[in-house]
């Protein structure tokens, strides 16, 4: 294939992905995006094959296996995988990333020659032991980072793979806890090894060192598995999309080693939605990007063991289903509880039984509720929820006033008032949904246990609010069935 049609061919797979984050940007146009990525994705592989230069038969031979191979498994994980569990997926794909990018980067370093990278002397461009070197220090970090945050996201392994770690089962476990993991001096050894790794880059650069680039790339996976640990589940939405962006970021720095403009590209395009993501989200959390980074969050108040214990009205299905009937307004806020009780299809029911009885329902989502963005907006939209109903946080929030009911799932930290007047919380400042103005409140929750903020809500004891104890799951059908 010449050269000018592998760059027309490149520019509209280009144009294709840029579509496609247009057009997942809103439920509304979601599918429509997906299309756009597959296209642009098939394109880009195509005209990729079809540029290779000096291919063999054998080569295409292994690249086919690997296709089906990889296809195949990625057929059935998208047929089988629950959408509550598609957070701990977008990590173990992030994961996937960055490893490919560590085995090309080793690969370039191994076979220069083959990837053309070669002076007349033999040795390495110095640019691209640049190129080289960061893509695999970004490559390892999104690797151990993103295997992490998958096992914080799954929180726990089946038994079968618990086992296989043997006499490691108990720091596996330790690891995969929701809960910050704070290492004595952890800021002090991540500084040092990511001095370290600088250092070893330098020096990669400057003689093409094998030592440097085997010290520095497995520093590098060390330092990822380090920066994760100490990051509480309360940030698992902001580190899904900034392993998003590493793993974006990596995919292009390894496209300069691989002279494949596809891949600059659309690893630029990843790295910066995910890094503008994690922007958006540390705002909505009134949190900076570096404190989310060094992790922590929640621990004083949860270790301290300062929640107070408090007086709360308890209610039931019955006393949900007769106020809600008769209510003009419901706004209904869906949290990470929905998620783990995956209660999306019986809150749909809820939603179809009160529009019947003429009740205006809407939704009320917070950009950080659940476990990775846009987490709760996926949930609705496989219950099949009208998207004209949904609604974000800054077009909702002055309608509570005027609501009846609001409808709470298991959103702890997001509707937390003392984010709004308690100077000492850790959550002060953050922009939360203004719950506690709804004349009723409903509030779905297994026990009085605290968020991943690790502190007591005081939306609990308000008089007007009534706590529906159990799975939101349960405790919705009930409601419904009542209701009936």
């Amino acid at each position: 294939m010449s050269t000018n049609l592998a760059a027309i061919g490149y520019l509209v797979a280009a144009v294709c992905f840029i579509l496609a984050l247009r057009g997942l940007s809103s439920p509304a146009t979601s599918r429509a995006g997906n299309r756009y990525g597959m296209i642009g994705m098939a394109i880009a592989i195509v005209i990729t094959l079809l540029a290779l230069p000096h291919a063999r038969a054998s080569t295409y031979l292994f690249i086919l296996l690997a296709l089906v191979i990889g296809g195949g498994i990625g057929y059935v994980v998208a047929r089988r995988i629950e959408m509550t569990a598609m957070p701990q997926l977008v990590a173990a794909f992030h994961s996937l990333v960055g490893l490919a990018a560590v085995f090309v980067a080793i690969g370039a370093f191994s076979s220069p020659a083959d990837f053309g990278i070669t002076d007349p002397d033999g040795h390495i461009h110095l640019l691209s032991r640049l190129e080289m070197g960061l893509g695999i220090i970004i490559g390892a970090i999104t690797f151990s980072g993103s295997v992490i945050a998958f096992g914080k996201l799954q929180a726990k392994l089946p038994p079968s793979i618990e086992k296989a770690f043997g006499p490691l089962q108990p720091l596996v476990r330790t690891a995969m806890s929701s809960r910050p993991i704070l290492l004595p001096g952890r800021h002090a050894i991540n500084m040092t090894i990511g001095a370290l790794i600088v250092l070893l880059l330098l020096w990669f650069i400057a003689a093409e060192s094998t030592v440097a680039f085997t010290l520095m790339t497995l520093l590098a996976f060390a330092i990822g598995f380090l920066l994760i640990i100490p990051i509480g589940g309360a940030d698992m939405p902001v580190v899904v999309s900034m392993l998003n962006s590493y793993s974006g970021w990596a995919a292009a720095g390894i496209g300069f080693t691989l002279k494949n403009p596809m891949l600059i590209v659309t690893g630029a395009l990843v790295g910066s939605s995910g890094a503008i993501l994690s922007y958006i989200m540390c705002r909505a959390m009134n949190r900076s990007f570096v404190s989310v980074i060094l992790g922590g969050f929640g621990e004083t108040a949860a270790a301290a063991g300062e929640l107070e214990e408090r007086t709360v009205k308890a209610g039931s299905a019955e006393d949900a289903a007769f106020i809600m009937e008769n209510a003009q307004k419901v706004i209904i806020v869906p949290g990470y509880g929905m998620a783990v009780a995956q209660a999306q299809h019986a809150v749909r029911e809820l939603y179809d039984i009160l529009t019947k009885k003429g009740v205006e329902v809407k939704f009320a989502i917070h950009p950080v509720a659940g476990r990775m963005p846009g987490h709760m907006n996926v949930l609705l939209a496989e219950a099949n929820i009208p998207y004209d109903v949904v609604f974000e946080m800054e077009e909702i929030n002055n309608e509570f006033g005027q609501a009846d009911v609001a409808y709470v799932i298991g959103a702890n930290d997001i509707t937390n008032p003392a984010a709004k007047t308690d100077t000492s919380s850790p959550i002060y400042g953050m922009p939360v949904l203004d719950v506690d103005k709804a004349k009723a409140v409903f509030f779905i929750k297994r026990s009085m246990a605290p968020g991943y903020a690790g502190i007591d809500n005081p939306l609990f004891y308000m008089d007007r609010t009534m706590m529906l104890f159990g799975d939101a799951k349960k405790v919705t059908e009930e409601v419904v069935k009542a209701m009936g």
